[in-house]
């Protein structure tokens, strides 16, 4: 226990979901709140035979020594994360991990995030408003009800722009259309930092190279380990080979192999798939399980057509074995 908190290490404090399949914790984590900075990483397990769960760290309060994790539950592990509540702990959260965002003063940032990316993008844009920079930010998602964070990135935005596919909320369309509308006007940015689904920052970075513009992207998805153990996270970036978890998860968009990163980002399809198959199948025996042993059994009594032929006791009373079947119900 820490003894000015009362909380225990990994505590979650705050489960709160926020959109459709997505879920936000605040969880008490001392040494990460200390040391955390804008980009970095945890590393999450909810118990000893749970998958390890690389996470951005989407905010820290380091007096109450709080960080602010957000999940998209797409399959077993991040199932197991959202089965957790209030008051129950995370058996580890480690980190900080991944190199930082650089944050320095540059003139104009354009921080671009869709669906569950603008999770991470949002510490950095916090990171570079403070700095000193003029923020723009463009957030956006399929609809508005899987938009996220949105007052949060207002806080630290000049300007906020929003963009849904189906029209839902702000621009009907993608954040690349606001991208291009920005550039078309003629602002002049310095940096873009994009983060989100690997076609959207592909699409950025593509946009953003034809007008010179430095792009920082995330490639945070396909980690694994989270410390280099692994090499699953292997990527090309400017033709030579780097470790997303430990050599980024930033990188320049106009170095990174994306044909390479689609290509890493459905190589674990299959095992997830099976994986999320046999969870739900065993969900489904536990649950069975359960209602075998809820079910009363039932008292032995007499047939209707003899007992109103005697005064006996109509319940005939129970065996030794269902009388032990009934106890350990």
């Amino acid at each position: 226990m820490s003894g000015k908190n009362e909380h225990k290490v990994n505590e979650i404090l705050l489960k709160e979901q926020i959109a459709p399949s997505i879920t936000l914790f605040k969880v008490y984590t001392p040494v990460v709140a200390k040391n955390v900075k804008a980009g970095q990483f945890v590393v999450v397990r909810t118990d000893d035979y749970a998958e390890r769960v690389p996470l951005t760290v989407a905010d820290v309060d380091q007096e109450s020594q709080v960080i602010t994790l957000i999940v998209q539950v797409v399959g077993m592990a991040t199932r197991k994360m959202d089965a957790l509540n209030a008051g129950e702990v995370f058996l580890d959260v480690v980190g900080p991990l991944g190199t930082p965002t650089e944050i320095k003063k540059v003139g104009t940032v354009v921080s671009i995030g869709g669906g569950v990316g603008v999770a991470p993008v949002y510490p950095i844009t916090k990171a570079f408003k403070k700095a000193g920079n003029r923020i723009i930010s463009i957030i956006g998602a399929r609809t508005k009800d899987l938009i996220i964070l949105k007052e949060e990135m207002r806080a630290f935005s000049d300007e906020l722009y929003i963009a849904t596919d189906d029209g839902t909320a702000g621009h009907h369309g993608f954040v690349t259309d606001e991208l291009k509308r920005l550039i078309d006007g003629g602002e002049e940015i310095n940096l873009v930092v994009a983060i989100g689904p690997a076609l959207m920052m592909r699409a950025v970075s593509s946009i953003t190279k034809e007008h010179g513009i430095k792009t920082i992207v995330s490639l945070n998805s396909i980690m694994v380990d989270g410390t280099g153990m692994c090499g699953g996270c292997r990527i090309s970036v400017g033709g030579r080979t780097k470790f997303v978890c430990v050599d980024g998860p930033e990188f320049d968009g106009h170095q990174v192999d994306f044909d390479e990163f689609l290509q890493r980002s459905e190589m674990y399809a299959r095992e997830e798939h099976h994986a999320m198959w046999d969870y739900e199948c065993r969900l489904m025996e536990a649950e069975r399980n359960l209602k075998r042993a809820n079910r009363r059994e039932p008292m032995p009594k007499q047939d209707p057509k003899l007992r109103v032929q005697n005064f006996s006791e109509v319940a005939l009373g129970y065996t030794k074995e269902q009388a032990m079947r009934e106890a350990s119900r």
